[in-house]
């Protein structure tokens, strides 16, 4: 690239993949000036030699990675949803295009960026990752234990413990119940229950542990019904809670709000939107039930006038969700403030 073309970008869109970079650099005036495909090796050395551009990318793997790299380079890199660059995207799909729809969509004042994420932030999601992974498999060898404890007519009531309790006494029922072969199946299933409690509990400690030595989280787990999972869930998905201007639009993020189809002056509300991280929304929404279960606790918190009207015109599932809301933007406030939780101030509001 010439000498005039380096000096004439000013802003790049970036189009990541996993060995080969397709990128599309426009001057001030909006032309495309630069269309190049680089390898994953040569993009940090060639943006290193350009004057500070505004850079452009989807979130996706690698994405957090490059743009602490870019920034330290003294670009201004910033990360979008893919599915608020789609709309930018002309014609069929191809790489080339794709990095042109960002360079567009990355220039627009109202697009909605996503914060990079730290080093640390990501350690910390991808031990939830795993742990998140570890417990479905759990709950996949569970089920499959009953699916197998039921086609011998061998019911068991609901929940681990229960479950956990009765298997020591069904392996050691007579051969004319369960079979000599499908006794050790059960058996070596149970083992790798065994196993998978033992890396999830050791998981949860470290997370624990991590929470704990983190003065935001502790913050959040003042919240009712968070606690350390929870609180370092919403620190590695957020940080520092720069992405939002106030709670609402956090809730908003998780998907505890309406999903909205509204036209002609009506407004058409429907149930919740489900969108952003869905992890995260599964927590909060936990952690509403674990409160509304613990009624000693509402005083204490401040909320006990709040649930008691809602509850009198809510069903206890919509109820929940409402409270996950709350839940959500009160965290949102404590996190942003950097401060604790306080049920006074809840009470007066």
């Amino acid at each position: 690239m010439s000498q005039h073309a380096q000096a004439a970008v000013t802003v790049i869109g970036i189009d990541i993949g996993k060995n080969s970079f397709h990128i599309v650099g426009h001057n001030k005036h909006g032309a495309i000036v630069l269309r190049q495909k680089w390898s994953r090796g040569q993009v940090e050395a060639r943006l290193s030699d350009l004057p500070p551009c505004l850079i452009g990318m989807e979130t996706c793997v690698g994405a957090h990675h490059l743009s602490r790299k870019l920034n330290g380079l003294s670009h201004d890199a910033r990360l979008m949803p893919a599915k608020y660059v789609r709309p930018y995207s002309k014609g069929q799909k191809n790489d080339f295009r794709d990095a042109e729809a960002i360079a567009e969509a990355v220039q627009r004042p109202t697009m909605k960026f996503v914060a990079t994420k730290t080093a640390d932030q990501l350690d910390l999601q991808a031990l939830h990752r795993v742990r998140e992974r570890l417990v479905s498999q759990r709950t996949g060898i569970i089920n499959q234990i009953r699916a197998f404890l039921l086609e011998r007519g061998i019911a068991v009531r609901q929940g681990q413990r229960f479950l956990r309790a009765e298997l020591p006494r069904i392996l050691a029922a007579p051969t004319s119940i369960l079979s000599p072969r499908m006794s050790r199946v059960i058996e070596d299933l149970s083992g790798d229950w065994r196993r998978l409690d033992d890396r999830i509990e050791q998981l949860s400690i470290e997370i624990a542990t991590l929470a704990h030595a983190d003065f935001g989280c502790e913050r959040l787990m003042s919240v009712p019904g968070i606690g350390p999972i929870i609180s370092s869930a919403m620190v590695a998905a957020i940080g520092a809670v720069n992405a939002f201007t106030k709670g609402r639009d956090f809730a908003a993020w998780l998907g505890l709000v309406p999903r909205q189809m509204s036209t002609g002056d009506r407004a058409i509300l429907g149930k919740i939107s489900k969108r952003g991280n869905r992890y995260l929304r599964v927590l909060f929404v936990q952690a509403a039930w674990v409160v509304l279960i613990k009624r000693q606790s509402w005083d204490r918190y401040g909320l006990k006038s709040w649930i008691e009207v809602a509850v009198k015109r809510l069903h206890r599932n919509v109820l929940a969700i409402a409270l996950a809301n709350k839940l959500a933007r009160i965290a949102w406030s404590v996190l942003a403030h950097g401060r604790g939780f306080e049920a006074s101030k809840l009470q007066v509001a």
